[in-house]
């Protein structure tokens, strides 16, 4: 039976399914709606486990709660603070520049525009996607390289590049599913859907899935 996981029915079924198999403590229950705690706990997320990212976030702001407090603090200090999260020293000296900008650009408020914030340095397309809809309620689908290759090999979308990906599930998924979508797909690549040899013997929702680009799984 050829899958039918680009139907109406089809996505929602994964989602859910997935969403149950991957119950977990969700970002912004640990950052909380502040934009600013979002945007600096995006940054120490990338390339970082959230095991490690989230206490390094939680012991930032019980130091440094706004962007002229953690200002105050040198690279160093936030580089010893934050450790061992991925590329520690770097992303304290960008904290630092970010802190910089908001200040002197933007009255100390974290921008909600998209172009705003990927203006900041460390800032992706993902990490202004979820300072955008977690933190101002903002539409939008969050895109990294696990729902990009989740999302092809589902067979929901045909891109090449995660920009793509986004335009493309703004048009497939209802609108509710739009902020969720990240998180749940991001577990399931972490857990499951791995780039190379997936394990779709534990899949939930294997029976909706195209395998698309999969040579070998387990």
């Amino acid at each position: 039976m050829i899958p039918r996981a680009r139907t109406r029915a089809g996505v929602e079924r994964v989602i859910r399914r997935l969403a149950r198999a991957h119950s977990h403590k969700r970002f912004v229950e640990v950052n909380g709606p502040d934009p600013f705690r979002i945007l600096i706990g995006c940054v120490l997320s990338l390339r970082t486990k959230d095991e490690v990212s989230y206490p390094a976030t939680e012991r930032l702001f019980s130091r440094a709660s706004d962007p002229a407090a953690m200002k105050r603090l040198d690279a160093a200090a936030i580089a010893r603070i934050v450790y061992p999260v991925g590329f520690y020293r770097r992303k304290a000296a960008q904290i630092r520049e970010i802190c910089r900008i908001l200040l002197e650009r933007h009255q100390g408020a974290v921008p909600d525009t998209i172009d705003e914030l990927l203006s900041l340095p460390g800032v992706g397309r993902k990490t202004a996607n979820l300072v955008a809809t977690l933190g101002f309620g903002r539409p939008g689908i969050c895109v990294d390289t696990h729902v990009h290759r989740i999302s092809n090999r589902l067979g929901w979308v045909r891109t090449g590049h995660p920009h793509a990906t986004e335009d493309a599930l703004r048009a497939l998924l209802p609108r509710r599913h739009w902020i969720s979508v990240n998180e749940i797909l991001v577990r399931h690549g972490q857990q499951v859907c791995k780039p190379i040899s997936p394990i779709c013997s534990l899949c939930p929702v294997s029976e909706d899935c195209r395998r698309v680009g999969v040579t070998r799984h387990r």
